[in-house]
C-alpha cells in the first residue's frame, strides 16, 4: 500500500547513508535486526559447506523441499542477520525449508568469491540428499544476480537445474544502463547510482562489468528453470527486472514478471509492516510450490 511504503522511505530518508563498508553492513544488519523474525520459526545454524548458513523450517513445512537464499547489498554487505526475517518468512509461504548462507563480501573478497561460496552452499545440499528438483534458489538485490550465475555455472557444469529460481529487484547490469537508475532515484531511497557505481567497482575488482557471471543480462540465459522475477515500480532497477524478464523469455525459460505499485527496492524485507511485502511472499512462495517436485 502506497500509505505504508511512505513510511518505510521516510524512515530510510531520515538516516544518513554510512560511507564505510563497516557502517553499510552495521546500517543493513540494524535494518533486518528492527523486525524479528517470527518466535514459532526454529533456526539453525550450520557449515553449508565451508559457508556460513542457517536452516529456517516453519511449522507445517516440508522438510524435504528447500530454498536456498542468498542476500542482498550489493556483494559488499548483507547478511543472516539482515535477511532472517524475510527468508523465514518466505519459506513459510513456500511451506518449505530455508537454508540462508553468508556468502563472502566484497571489497575483501571480489568477484568470484561469492559465486563460489553459492556454488558451494548448492552442493552442499545436493550432499544432504536434496535433488534438484527439490531445490529453489532465490535471491534479492545482488542476491538475485548471485542466483543467475549460480544457474549458468550449474548448467555450464552440465547439472540438472534446480526446481524454480525466485528473483527480487535483481541487480543484473553492473554497468547500469537502465534509464530508471536516473528516473526513480527522486522515490527510490535505498539505493544510487554513485552508491551502486561503487559497489559495483569493489566487486568487479579488475574484471570486466560485462562478465556474464558478473552481469547476468549478457548471459545465455537457455536451460535454466522456471524463473520469477519481482520488481517494484518505484525503483532503480526497474529496466534491468523488465530487461532480463525479456532476456530469459527469449531464450525460452518460463518467466514471469509481478511489478508492484509504488513498492521500493527489495521491499518484502519489510514484510512484517507492509502489506505488499507480506503478499509478494505469498506469491513468491505459490510459485516455488507449483514448480518443485513433491510440492
Amino acid at each position: 500500500m502506497a500509505g505504508e511504503i511512505d513510511t518505510i522511505r521516510a524512515l530510510l530518508k531520515d538516516k544518513p547513508r554510512p560511507t564505510t563498508y563497516a557502517e553499510r553492513r552495521e546500517r543493513i544488519n540494524a535494518i533486518g535486526a528492527a523486525y524479528p523474525p517470527p518466535a514459532d520459526i526454529p533456526r539453525t545454524p550450520c557449515d553449508a559447506g565451508g559457508v556460513p548458513g542457517e536452516w529456517s523450517l516453519a511449522p507445517g513445512s516440508d522438510a524435504g523441499r528447500v530454498l536456498l537464499y542468498f542476500h542482498g547489498g550489493g556483494y559488499c554487505s548483507g547478511s543472516i542477520i539482515s535477511h532472517r526475517g524475510m527468508v523465514t518468512e518466505a519459506g513459510r509461504a513456500a511451506g518449505m525449508r530455508t537454508l540462508a548462507v553468508e556468502y563472502s563480501l566484497a571489497p575483501e573478497h571480489p568477484f568470484p568469491a561469492g559465486l563460489e561460496d553459492a556454488l558451494a552452499a548448492y552442493g552442499f545440499l545436493r550432499q544432504q540428499g536434496y535433488a534438484p528438483a527439490q531445490i529453489a534458489i532465490g535471491g534479492d538485490s545482488a542476491g538475485g544476480g548471485l542466483t543467475l550465475a549460480t544457474l549458468i555455472r550449474l548448467r555450464e557444469a552440465g547439472e540438472a537445474m534446480p526446481g524454480a529460481a525466485w528473483l527480487i529487484s535483481p541487480w543484473v547490469d553492473l554497468e547500469m544502463t537502465g534509464g530508471t537508475i536516473t528516473s526513480k532515484a527522486p522515490v527510490d531511497p535505498l539505493i544510487s547510482e554513485g552508491y551502486l557505481r561503487e559497489l559495483a567497482g569493489a566487486y568487479i575488482g579488475g574484471g570486466n562489468a560485462r562478465n556474464p557471471l558478473i552481469s547476468p543480462l549478457h548471459a545465455d540465459l537457455s536451460g535454466l528453470p522456471p524463473v520469477l522475477v519481482q520488481v517494484g515500480s518505484a525503483e532503480e532497477l526497474l529496466d534491468e527486472a523488465v530487461w532480463i524478464t525479456g532476456r530469459l523469455g527469449a531464450a525460452d525459460v518460463k518467466v514471469t514478471l509481478e511489478v508492484w505499485p509504488h513498492m521500493i527496492h527489495a521491499w518484502p524485507l519489510w514484510n512484517t509492516v507492509l502489506a505488499d511485502g507480506r503478499a509478494a511472499l505469498a506469491s513468491a512462495g505459490a510459485f516455488m510450490r507449483r514448480h518443485l517436485a513433491g510440492a
